[in-house]
């Protein structure tokens, strides 16, 4: 009867794909709003690690109502609007804890992080092919700048995912 029956412990915490998803939602919301982009950028030094850091973080910026004349605000924020859905999609998909040899919170963290990555590239390929002007080279270059920033900011994902149940 007590693996039908969840102690109160356990029951409190949600899934480590719900966290993960939450702190992407966050994570994008937060550093890639039109506010922390101009602070990034009149506030932190591009040559040193962390004003490189703090702009990286700003990658999936997002300008919902104030799109350039002649494209949507959906062209302009498609980059961040799939890699939240993406990276939700992914962080679900992808329940590491489930399936790997060693359980727990290791395959909890490269679960949600390698989710970040995929979904980060995703996002920007399908961003530049599906925006204004798409051509398979922008594409490919956007796809590895995404990549990139997954995997410099995606273990913030994977700790938020830490702790959940799988």
């Amino acid at each position: 009867m007590a693996a039908a029956n969840r102690s109160g412990a356990i029951s409190r915490y949600g899934t480590a794909a719900g966290t993960g998803t939450l702190a992407v939602l966050l994570l994008v919301a937060v550093c890639g709003s039109p506010l922390y982009v101009g602070w990034a950028e009149e506030h932190t030094e591009p040559d040193s690690a962390g004003g490189w850091f703090l702009r990286l973080l700003a990658w999936p910026a997002w300008r919902f109502g104030s799109g350039e004349p002649g494209q949507g605000a959906l062209a302009t924020d498609l980059r961040a609007i799939l890699l939240v859905l993406l990276a939700a999609a992914l962080l679900y998909v992808l329940p590491a804890s489930q399936v790997a040899r060693v359980q727990g919170a290791v395959s909890q963290f490269f679960s949600g992080w390698g989710a970040y990555v995929l979904a980060a590239g995703l996002a920007a390929l399908l961003g530049a092919l599906l925006g204004p002007d798409p051509s398979l080279l922008a594409a490919l270059q956007a796809a590895g700048t995404g990549a990139g920033y997954g995997f410099l900011s995606g273990w913030i994902i994977g700790t938020a995912s830490l702790g959940g149940r799988a």
